[in-house]
């Protein structure tokens, strides 16, 4: 589970922003809504997290942060441009100052594929939790390498941080037992300064950073507006994923936005989208669905896959034109450990939508403003006086969070 996000000097925040997600103990989870950091930890954290804020607070900045570190784990050795897809803060100072992110999360401890035939096993391995940290240099404002780059581990939590490996503005790796560079020194000598350690190594099948990178690979997203851009994708994601489909179209019958069924018909420009609707006697084609629809189709996947595999789907502007009532539903899904979300799977998404605050614990609720100068701050409602019994909606939309747009 990931469990906390560290975010400074990246688009629009500035200054150092931590978001930890930890949940203690004392707290009540009547209704299944909280999952452990790792397996036999007494500390959890939400399986949804909502992101709440006015237009341009950074809501979105967040999630492209998460992103961006994910990206660099899990395939920025195939970049074959120089750089980095990511800026700096907008100010004079910021110009000098790198980029820095970090993650913790749980998991399996000292990964290997030995530990990895154990669980498949049904054997009792070592949890704990994983600290991943990346500093990227900045000079006159350009994104010029990784600064730093570590892995660090702490079995069942306690003590202090152990190395798996660190890397430093020079390339120089140090490894550990836990991630050896027994016959991979050689990759040292190619290693690239915007590449990661564990990008890299593992496309050369370095047995644990293989394992790092394919839990990375469990992290989804969907950060473009659902409205835009091109449909194919998703049409020819369905086309080769039938399993897929046929999850959608039970959602769709019993969500009830007017679909029967969608199914795929052959076409001179290949497979086309065709919808049965309920009382039409002539199927529907693709463009002719409301953006609802055509909305939901497309977050669908994103959230059916991970929720059958475990990890964390990463969902930006997810009310964007799907019904106030189906988000909810939604919800349910990533909170109902009994059928849907065996593997405790989380759901980050930001969102405008105020009533879905009745349907969110305090714990879920993440607040984003900006300043005057620009700078986003981001803070759960953890870390503020909230009581538990509170009205969010009405407590949001006077202000007493923050987040919201300040008119006159």
């Amino acid at each position: 589970m990931l469990y906390k996000l560290e975010i400074e000097n990246f688009f629009s925040i500035r200054d150092r922003q931590v978001l930890d997600l930890t949940i203690p103990p004392n707290v009540p989870d009547l209704d299944g809504r909280y999952a452990q950091i790792f397996k036999g930890s007494d500390l959890r954290v939400p399986k949804v997290i909502a992101f709440y804020g006015a237009n341009a607070s950074g809501k979105t900045t967040v999630l492209r942060a998460l992103e961006f570190i994910i990206s660099m784990v899990r395939d920025s050795a195939q970049r074959t441009v120089p750089g980095f897809a990511c800026e700096r803060f907008n100010d004079a100072d910021s110009a000098s100052r790198p980029i820095v992110l970090a993650i913790e999360f749980g998991g399996e401890m000292n990964l290997s594929p030995e530990i990895m035939a154990r669980i498949a096993a049904g054997e009792a391995v070592e949890y704990g939790v994983y600290r991943y940290e990346l500093s990227i240099e900045i000079k006159d404002g350009i994104a010029t390498g990784i600064a730093s780059e570590a892995l660090r581990q702490k079995p069942k939590g306690q003590g202090k941080w152990q190395r798996v490996f660190e890397r430093d503005a020079g390339g120089k790796v140090k490894d550990s037992r836990w991630f050896s560079l027994s016959g991979y020194h050689h990759l040292l000598n190619t290693l690239r300064p915007n590449v990661s350690v564990l990008s890299s190594f593992a496309m050369f099948q370095h047995p644990a950073a293989m394992l790092y990178v394919n839990a990375a690979r469990k992290v989804l997203f969907h950060l473009w507006s659902v409205q835009e851009g091109n449909d194919q994708p998703i049409i020819s994601y369905l086309v080769q994923q039938p399993d897929v489909l046929l999850k959608l179209n039970k959602e769709l019958n019993r969500i009830d936005v007017g679909v029967e069924g969608m199914r795929f018909a052959d076409s001179p420009n290949g497979p086309q989208a065709m919808f049965k609707h309920s009382g039409l006697q002539v199927e529907m084609p693709w463009l002719l669905q409301s953006h609802g629809t055509r909305a939901f189709i497309k977050t669908f996947p994103t959230i059916a896959v991970t929720l059958s595999q475990g990890g964390v789907c990463v969902i930006d502007e997810m009310d964007s034109s799907i019904h106030p009532l189906v988000l909810p539903e939604i919800l349910r899904w990533f909170h109902d450990k009994e059928s849907r979300n065996l593997l405790d799977a989380q759901l980050w998404f930001s969102c405008h939508s105020v009533s879905l605050l009745d349907d969110l614990n305090k714990e879920e609720i993440v607040i984003c403003e900006k300043d005057r100068q620009g700078r986003t701050k981001i803070f759960s409602l953890m870390d503020m006086k909230v009581r538990r019994d509170d009205n969010h909606y009405r407590k949001y939309l006077s202000g007493a969070y923050g987040g919201v747009p300040q008119i006159g």
